[in-house]
């Protein structure tokens, strides 16, 4: 399970080892058009090397007749069809606000993201494990492994590059970040960097597993070791997929971000000169790196009604300037709400914000 909260927008994210003197110590490198042209490298180097892989391991299967070979094939395809439905999910959910949604279409990346992990469930999952079940109850005999040793091999190589794509990736986020890879890839509201690496993941232990199977098949000239190592292969992809769609479910529903990324952005508020205090702050995840922030604010100085708009508009133009923030709803406090105050907030502003 994911923990509560993913990333959100570069500017806002805390940074390991930040000069904590450069304006609160939001990031200002990087930016949300960087990280979202990384994704899309992520995605066409997945795709390619998933096309490639496809069909050679469909020749090998044919060739060959091992139950995993064909395992593996369907793996494949799935994937190659997961990384069309990415790269959808990436281009319409760049799509610009309109009329009738004036945040964005960035949530849509993860509905097409969805699609992505149930058809990785209902093609590489399903048709791993059927065809294992049925070799077992009506086994084939197999040939030429060398052929699938040759094509595993290279499969290997090639998904391997994809998978180091997306690990680096992953790392430079989870470093920006301070979490641990693993963690970043659950919590990343970026969903094609999860997709590709989790699947990549699973292709590389598939493969191994593949191999193992086709290699017992060989030794042993039972089919079983093949069978057994289909079905395994399907309940890996399965299992990737369970997570995949949960994770989706989730960010769909909608889901506040971490609480490093909500106290930056409560520092960057507190940094406005129109800023006495913060009384409420929420930012939700709007899509990949891409937040909803609302909340309300008590003014700097006594201004009227008609200056406090101002000052009140002023502030929301300014937030909504940092890249990645999609809409901003703020509202004035209430004089009795207690001030939020960040976790390393200085001792002036403790006492500014108290007031």
């Amino acid at each position: 399970m994911a923990p509560d909260g993913g990333d959100g927008p570069d500017e806002l994210a805390p940074r390991v080892g930040r000069d904590e003197s450069t304006g609160g110590g939001e990031s200002t490198g990087g930016g949300e058009s960087t990280r979202g042209g990384e994704s899309t490298r992520t995605v066409i180097l997945a795709l390619v090397a998933n096309v490639v892989i496809a069909v050679a391991k469909t020749a090998a299967a044919v060739i060959t007749g091992a139950a995993s070979m064909l395992a593996e094939a369907a793996h494949s395809w799935a994937d190659t069809g997961n990384e069309v439905f990415l790269f959808v999910a990436q281009r319409r959910a760049d799509r610009a606000p309109d009329a009738t949604h004036p945040f964005g279409y960035g949530r849509e990346v993860y509905v097409w993201s969805m699609f992505a992990a149930i058809g990785l469930f209902a093609v590489g999952a399903g048709v791993s494990v059927t065809h294992g079940i049925q070799e077992l109850a009506d086994p084939e005999p197999a040939s030429d492994f060398v052929v699938a040793y040759v094509v595993l091999g290279i499969s290997l190589v090639l998904e391997g590059v994809s998978f180091l794509q997306a690990l680096r990736q992953s790392r430079a986020e989870a470093r920006q970040r301070d979490r641990g890879v693993l963690e970043q890839v659950l919590a990343t509201s970026d969903p094609t960097v999860r997709a590709v690496f989790a699947e990549d993941a699973a292709a590389l232990i598939g493969i191994v597993i593949a191999g193992a199977g086709i290699a017992a098949h060989e030794v042993t000239g039972s089919a079983v070791p093949d069978a057994v190592g289909s079905i395994l292969v399907g309940l890996l992809l399965g299992f990737v997929a369970f997570v995949l769609i949960q994770r989706n479910l989730q960010l769909i529903v909608g889901e506040a971000v971490d609480p490093a990324l909500q106290d930056a952005a409560l520092r960057r508020l507190l940094a406005m000169p129109q800023v006495a205090r913060v009384t409420k702050l929420r930012l939700e995840i709007a899509g990949a790196r891409r937040v909803l922030l609302t909340g309300a604010v008590d003014l700097a100085g006594e201004p009227d009604e008609a200056e406090a708009s101002h000052q009140l508009a002023l502030v929301e133009d300014q937030v909504r300037a940092i890249p990645g923030v999609v809409g901003v709803v703020l509202s004035l406090s209430e004089p009795e709400e207690p001030s939020l105050l960040p976790s390393d907030v200085s001792p002036a502003r403790a006492r500014r914000g108290s007031r």
